[in-house]
């Protein structure tokens, strides 16, 4: 099927997203982990069948120009980023949105999704830091409640639409996994931190914390935790951000 590529609305280092019509089409660099991109299209298709959440339906996987394209549902409507950056008067209103939003994700279950823990062990196991610290983080993650709610894994504004009537719906389920919620939190905090929004996310921590009913320091014995499992894939001005985070061992 022929789809339209002038209509480019996001660029990453490893992909770019295009809208064609009713159609989005994520379009992934050449030599692009397959086994990733087909891995991507089975979680959003899992939790398309296995949930009521709001998302856009995966439509098909194609290759164009020997790319391979994930091509989903286009929803009209703003990002809760735009709509922030628009009204920062309402950041309260939209925090308030973002956790509810979150909640009700995180009150999910889809038994076929990978696990967080199984995931992080990985992830931790190839990172490349101090093997001392690396050993203490893996012991911290074993320590850690299992649990099988739906964790986005990139849970932040810019995933977020807010449609024309008002619905909400969730986008890029490139990361998800079934885990624990405060290790969710601890990643959308995480992202905020370095965007270099930090009141935001003390705001959002308050806010989840509240919502939750999940302590903050349960949430932030998370954070060194998914700061080096992002380390490997930092820009270079992220690095000493996640290093800081990585080598706080207690919060107050």
């Amino acid at each position: 099927m022929y789809y339209n590529l002038n209509n480019e609305i996001l660029k990453r280092s490893t992909k770019t997203v295009y809208r064609d019509n009713n159609s989005i089409v994520k379009l992934f660099i050449e030599n692009y982990s397959k086994a990733d991109i087909l891995n991507e299209a089975l979680n959003l298709s899992r939790v398309e069948e296995g949930t009521d959440l709001n998302i856009p339906k995966l439509k098909e996987i194609t290759k164009i120009d020997n790319r391979w394209g994930l091509i989903t549902e286009y929803v009209e409507g703003d990002s809760l980023q735009e709509l922030i950056d628009r009204n920062p008067e309402k950041i309260d209103e939209y925090m308030d949105l973002l956790v509810d939003i979150q909640l009700e994700v995180l009150s999910k279950e889809v038994p076929l999704l990978n696990r967080m823990k199984d995931k992080y062990r990985r992830k931790l196991n190839e990172v490349t830091i101090n093997e001392t610290m690396k050993y203490e983080l893996l012991q911290r993650l074993e320590g850690m409640k299992n649990d099988s709610k739906i964790c986005h894994g990139d849970f932040n504004p810019s995933n977020i639409i807010v449609s024309n009537d008002g619905k909400h719906y969730i986008i890029d389920w490139a990361h998800v996994t079934q885990g624990n919620s405060a290790g969710d939190s601890a990643m959308t905090y995480l992202i905020f931190l370095l965007e270099g929004k930090n009141e935001i996310a003390e705001k959002y921590l308050n806010v989840f914390s509240n919502k939750s009913g999940i302590s903050k320091s349960d949430i932030q014995k998370w954070i060194p935790i998914v700061a080096a499992i992002k380390m490997e894939k930092a820009k270079d001005s992220e690095k000493d951000l996640l290093q800081k985070c990585i080598d706080v061992v207690e919060y107050e």
